[in-house]
């Protein structure tokens, strides 16, 4: 039932099972005793993972009921953590306020994506990082999409964008050092039955598998942005 112990378990198995690349590109333990903001929170998921692993943490999204399942996951881990309903655009927080900001799968769907990185540069310390993922124009999903004639997920939203790797670097042009890693390759369909599924899981994901990772890397569905705020920053 949803708001249950069960039911937060299930999401974190499934999230972590599709993209396993999570904990092996973002040491959520490096971040125990740091304030971090998570942007578009969603249920938790991940910001629990840093509450679990010592960071103080606080999360903002536009859903009031997504903050409200929040809530019911932090409190059934017995966790503490700041959950608002809030526009990551207009951040409610003073300047150089936390220590890092994470944003996965958010900004794509920004009306304003431009904005909504100034504001996590704006609350951000000096020397802080955001951790920021965008879904990638030239992925193998993209190409698939096209292909298939099928739209990708929430490509009807009423706002949603995919980047290439230099759109991704430029719209973070005020940080001062910005690495990006492609990340989300094919994974079996769980959701999914049929003949196409097995064409999916059997075909195209074994082969795409049997493909020279130094060829494929460049097309991960994900892109990953570790941005780090000048030390020296006094400005917002």
């Amino acid at each position: 039932p949803i708001g249950t112990a069960a039911f937060f378990q299930e999401l974190d198995d499934y999230r972590f099972d599709k993209l396993h690349y999570l904990p092996e590109l973002v040491d959520f333990s490096s971040f125990r005793g740091k304030q971090l903001l998570e942007v578009g929170c969603g249920l938790g998921i991940d910001l629990v993972r840093f509450a679990q692993a010592g960071a103080q943490v606080t999360g903002v999204d536009l859903s009031a009921t997504a903050i409200e399942l929040a809530c019911k996951n932090f409190a059934n881990n017995d966790l503490k953590a700041t959950l608002q309903v809030m526009d990551g655009e207009a951040l409610g927080f003073e300047d150089r306020s936390f220590d890092a900001v994470y944003a996965h799968g958010v900004l794509q769907y920004s009306a304003d994506a431009g904005q909504m990185i100034n504001e996590i540069y704006r609350v951000l310390k000096p020397a802080g990082e955001a951790i920021l993922m965008v879904y990638n124009k030239h992925s193998w999903l993209s190409a698939l999409s096209r292909i298939s004639k099928v739209e990708l997920e929430h490509q009807d939203a009423p706002a949603f964008r995919t980047y290439s790797e230099r759109e991704f670097k430029s719209l973070l042009q005020a940080f001062e050092h910005v690495h990006i890693v492609p990340e989300r390759f094919p994974v079996r369909t769980r959701l999914h039955r049929g003949l196409k599924a097995k064409l999916f899981n059997v075909m195209f994901v074994g082969g795409f598998n049997l493909l020279p990772y130094s060829v494929v890397r460049p097309l991960g569905w994900h892109l990953m942005a570790f941005a780090l705020k000048s030390q020296s920053s006094n400005t917002t």
